[in-house]
């Protein structure tokens, strides 16, 4: 079952917002920032688990440009 995180992506993807997904993306490396910051406390799996979703979210913006470019090649001019 995907996760919440990827379910969000595709269906950003699959409505091509890409604006959507660069506002989640900014989202996500706020919070690694101010997480890396934090001091006092392990933060070492909340971190762990922002990484991964910025990796997914990365995906999926390269799933829109591949997708922006096959569109790009195909339209008749």
């Amino acid at each position: 079952m995907p996760s919440a995180i990827e379910q969000i992506v595709d269906t950003y993807v699959r409505l091509k917002n890409r604006r959507g997904l660069d506002e989640l993306m900014m989202h996500r490396q706020r919070l690694a920032v101010d997480l890396k910051s934090g001091s006092g406390f392990d933060f070492s799996l909340p971190i762990g688990k922002i990484d991964e979703e910025i990796a997914i979210i990365e995906a999926g913006l390269s799933r829109l440009k591949a997708d922006s470019a096959d569109l790009g090649a195909t339209r008749p001019v």
